[in-house]
């Protein structure tokens, strides 16, 4: 590669801050040039420093064409991923989309159908599964390590205060003005435990998902669920569960907990930290490097690299996506099974940190641990994929 290819951010503010120092990271590097920022308010010097002068404005598609970008990061509110990667891809334009890539399967499928046939490529930002540590746990669980592969749990105790909730305008929902938006616990910030955990159990594509399980539940004065669990029955066979909160009594590092018939391996997917536990052996643990997704990408572009995240690779969180959006609006937790920190500015479920343990260690929704505060049966939800 001769010259570092030219790169368009499409929001660059909150969670596109991150997106923003990585490009620097890679400019500094020689394998990108950002040439575009599409924002509403063009960002400002301070903002842009070490970036040189890229060129701002609010029409994606304008900014793309007088650019010449190769590639477009897009990290925009989630009911605009569709249309925005649409657009690239009608321009030739390669994308690394932010997860969740949409807000329901029609609009994914739309998305991946798009992009393919467009020609261009499709990275989908589930930065955990540029993990090396992914690859040796299979190998792991491939060499018998653990037995056979009986089950994957997922755990994940946040502490999220309430303005969170308000951090913008679709923070917290179900849908705005009509449309999907989806942004629950599962579905966006502790997404990663849910595609992580289908990929170490080699089902991550939609066709591998056989049913889904559903309990969304609310602390928060929110549409959208901050403490649910989802228990996933996959055509191999073996269930994957996980279990979220956003109302922890204490913050705690997410994990995938992969059950054998003779044996476990967590994975602090955060950490690309791995712990294996197994018969006749004491623990042995791993620390891991990580492939950054845009460069990924990049060397996708300039050297024929297989990318890590493509959108059929995460069809089967898109099954889940599509459980969660079809499931009954969460329920909100009954007075007394919550209580509000107003130093912090949070609310916390009471024992929550503890039953989102115990569903990854045993593969059990929230009602089969006997929380006092579970969904009865009429208000759970089961749905069937349709494969």
């Amino acid at each position: 590669m001769s010259t570092p290819l030219p790169v368009v951010l499409a929001g660059a503010r909150g969670h596109g801050r991150w997106h923003l120092a990585n490009i620097r990271r890679l400019q500094d590097r020689g394998l990108v040039r950002l040439v575009g920022i599409c924002e509403l308010t063009p960002l400002t010097e301070e903002e842009l420093k070490g970036l040189g002068r890229p060129e701002q404005s609010a029409d994606f598609g304008a900014l793309l064409e007088s650019t010449g970008a190769r590639i477009a990061v897009i990290c925009t509110p989630i009911p605009t991923h569709t249309d925005l990667a649409l657009t690239a891809a009608a321009k030739g334009v390669h994308i690394l989309l932010e997860k969740p890539p949409a807000p329901s399967y029609a609009e994914f499928r739309r998305m991946a159908d798009g992009v393919a046939a467009a020609g261009v490529a499709c990275q989908i930002g589930f930065q955990s599964l540029g993990s090396h540590a992914l690859p040796a746990i299979r190998e792991l669980v491939a060499q018998g390590a653990i037995g056979e592969l009986v089950g994957l749990g997922g755990a994940g105790a946040w502490v999220r205060d309430e303005d969170y909730f308000r951090r913008a305008p679709w923070a917290g929902k179900r849908r705005l003005n009509g449309v999907d938006v989806i942004d629950g616990a599962l579905t966006n910030p502790l997404a990663h435990a849910v595609a992580t955990a289908l990929a170490l159990g080699g089902t991550s594509r939609a066709e591998d998902v056989a049913a889904i399980e559903t309990e969304l539940l609310r602390a928060n004065a929110i549409e959208s669920d901050d403490t649910s669990c989802v228990r996933i029955t996959t055509v191999p066979g073996h269930p994957v569960t996980v279990a979220a909160t956003l109302c922890a009594e204490r913050a705690d590092e997410p994990y995938v907990l992969l059950h054998g018939s003779s044996g476990r391996i967590t994975l602090w997917y955060k950490q690309d930290r791995v712990l294996l536990q197994r018969a006749g052996h004491g623990p042995e643990e791993y620390e891991y490097g990580r492939t950054d997704l845009l460069e990924n990408l990049v060397a996708h572009l300039t050297t024929g690299a297989g990318l890590l995240v493509t959108p059929d690779a995460t069809g089967a969180f898109m099954k889940v996506v599509e459980a969660i959006r079809r499931a009954p609006d969460p329920a909100p937790l009954p007075a007394g099974t919550w209580h509000r920190i107003p130093a912090e500015n949070r609310r916390v479920v009471h024992g929550i940190d503890g039953l989102v343990a115990a569903a990854a260690d045993t593969l059990s929704l929230y009602a089969e641990l006997g929380a006092p505060w579970a969904l009865p049966a009429e208000h759970r939800q089961k749905a069937v994929s349709a494969r």
